[in-house]
């Protein structure tokens, strides 16, 4: 190991973020291994111990995806927790994310863990903590863990027990098919329309763990021409086909288009190997495969889902959809449409889950919908975190609507725009690694607090809203107002023109990460403003790292 690398993987621990914590596997407290599986994982058992005999009962599910190490670290994980007492069901084989959620909830656990690092490369892999509501934890009950973890001296010498002294006490408890037709059946509940039989879908897992799930919940649906890419249907801890298992990235949908040209496909699902994402490819006006934005998808989700509910008489006067602070505004112009409040919430989606719980216990709004740009949708609560098993069977439902009626979803998507205005986002980030990456990025943050930027690409701006701070300032009044959120290191602009953009270092991953969005009335002067907008801020990232 050359010395930079050793610096890297001994200069600091792996930290909690929006998504637990992730990293590249290998040795040191900085990466992932065996021993910062235990550390966090002891971390957790003094969190539950602290919450009582009770909740060391109903113990801890664990899943995990199809990563190198993630079976190990899993079973790590149980045996640390049987350590302390504490009771695990662990998935027999992999399994998506958000059945994850599902049984934390079904099984009145205290806790979930999921072994994954989402859609990140090969290298990766990482470690998300649910709460006994099925969500990701809150900062809070994070800071908790975090600081029990920074008690533990050495986490070399922590206690294990072995797995068939834990099978013997009942501590651990394998779970499988028997939740898999359960969580089947409650997507199943969530059909509005059940005339699909029509559909042709080409759907890749992407060497993940959506395979387990979606082709039957799709077949439940009532779908009956379902294709899967071959080469990328069995679990493959380096993604050999790709380049990344990201659904948001068009070189994930190659195999699939060349499917989809051979089947005459209507419709082409990938999932990231933890399946809580769902990318979309449709045919556009000249009959050629395009993907679908997170922002686009959500859009004609949050449209088909409303109007057919308005339509047989069953949304509520109550409802509300959520959606995050970096996600297109379209989706709040059509919720207004249909007399729908829309809720911003942070960056992540266990504060949508929080919100879903707040106003659920408060009994004050029906929840209808939450999403964000980064390809995450939730349509039932009986989940807490993002599903793509969901989000597929509703898009392809709402495809079948549309052909129906001679129509592609891209049909769809062009009328939102001509009804509602020509929103336009885009996202772009950059990779930071090592202590240096990390001062970069503080650096970057700390110019567009310390001197933001007066205009952007022609356009005054005209109100700041600083996360971090809590105040949304604006500049031609110089009022200020305490916005209604938790503290977040995100900084938001808003020139007068009602384009914006957002700046955040990513919580999971050494990377800053740009979000940017603008309308206008056509759709040439919308792309042409939103790369105004790019190369202006960008300039001022490039002076202030430069």
């Amino acid at each position: 190991m050359i010395e930079s690398e050793r610096e890297d993987a001994f200069y600091k621990q792996l930290e909690f973020g929006t998504g637990g914590m992730r990293g590249e596997l290998g040795a040191g407290p900085n990466h992932m291994n065996i021993y910062t599986i235990r550390k966090v994982t002891a971390g957790l058992a003094k969190y539950i111990e602290e919450n009582g005999t009770e909740a060391k009962k109903r113990g801890v599910v664990i899943a995990y995806d199809s990563r190198h190490g993630s079976a190990e670290f899993a079973l790590e994980a149980a045996k640390t927790l049987g350590a302390h007492g504490i009771k695990s069901y662990v998935f027999q084989e992999l399994r998506p994310m958000p059945e994850l959620s599902f049984a934390v909830r079904y099984l009145r656990a205290y806790a979930g863990i999921m072994i994954t690092a989402s859609h990140n490369p090969s290298e990766y892999n990482g470690y998300k903590v649910y709460g006994e509501d099925g969500a990701q934890l809150p900062p809070a009950a994070a800071d908790v863990i975090v600081t029990h973890m920074n008690e533990i001296e050495n986490e070399l010498l922590l206690e294990i027990k072995d797995e068939r002294e834990l099978l013997s006490q009942n501590l651990v408890s394998y779970i499988g098919e028997n939740l898999d037709q359960v969580y089947l059946d409650y997507v199943k509940g969530l059909q509005l329309n059940k005339d699909v039989a029509n559909l042709h879908i080409v759907y890749t897992p992407l060497h993940g763990t959506g395979q387990t799930l979606m082709p039957q919940a799709l077949q439940n649906a009532g779908f009956q021409h379902i294709t899967i890419v071959n080469e990328q249907k069995n679990p493959d801890p380096n993604f050999s086909t790709l380049s990344s298992p990201n659904p948001e990235e068009a070189q994930a949908f190659q195999l699939a288009i060349q499917y989809g040209k051979e089947k005459a496909a209507d419709l082409l699902l990938a999932t990231d190997p933890d399946a809580d994402r769902l990318g979309v490819a449709v045919k556009n006006n000249s009959g050629e495969y395009v993907l679908l934005t997170g922002n686009q998808m959500g859009a004609l989700l949050l449209h088909y889902m409303l109007s057919q509910k308005q339509e047989k008489g069953v949304l509520p006067d109550n409802s509300v959809i959520f959606k995050t602070i970096v996600t297109s505004e379209l989706g709040r112009a059509i919720a207004e449409d249909y007399g729908v409040q829309t809720v911003d919430t942070l960056t992540g989606f266990k504060y949508i889950a929080e919100k879903i719980e707040e106003y659920k216990r408060k009994g004050t709004k029906t929840f209808q919908f939450g999403y964000e740009e980064s390809y995450g949708y939730l349509i039932g609560d009986f989940v807490r975190d993002k599903d793509a098993v969901q989000a597929a069977m509703m898009i392809a439902e709402e495809a079948a609507y549309y052909k129906q009626q001679e129509m592609t979803l891209y049909d769809g998507l062009i009328e939102l725009y001509e009804t509602y205005g020509y929103y336009k986002e885009s996202f772009t980030s950059f990779t930071l690694k090592g202590k240096d990456g990390a001062e970069q990025i503080d650096r970057i943050m700390n110019r567009f607090r310390e001197h933001p930027p007066a205009g952007i690409g022609g356009a005054a701006v005209e109100k700041i809203e600083d996360y971090q701070s809590g105040k949304r300032i604006n500049l031609s009044t110089t009022q200020q107002e305490m916005m209604d959120l938790p503290t977040s290191n995100v900084i938001k602009f808003r020139p007068q023109d009602g384009s914006w953009f957002a700046i955040r270092p990513s919580g999971t991953e050494p990377k800053m990460k740009f979000y940017f969005g603008v309308k206008q009335g056509e759709e040439d002067l919308s792309e042409e403003r939103l790369r105004e907008v790019e190369v202006s801020v960008m300039n001022v990232v490039k002076n202030s790292i430069s």
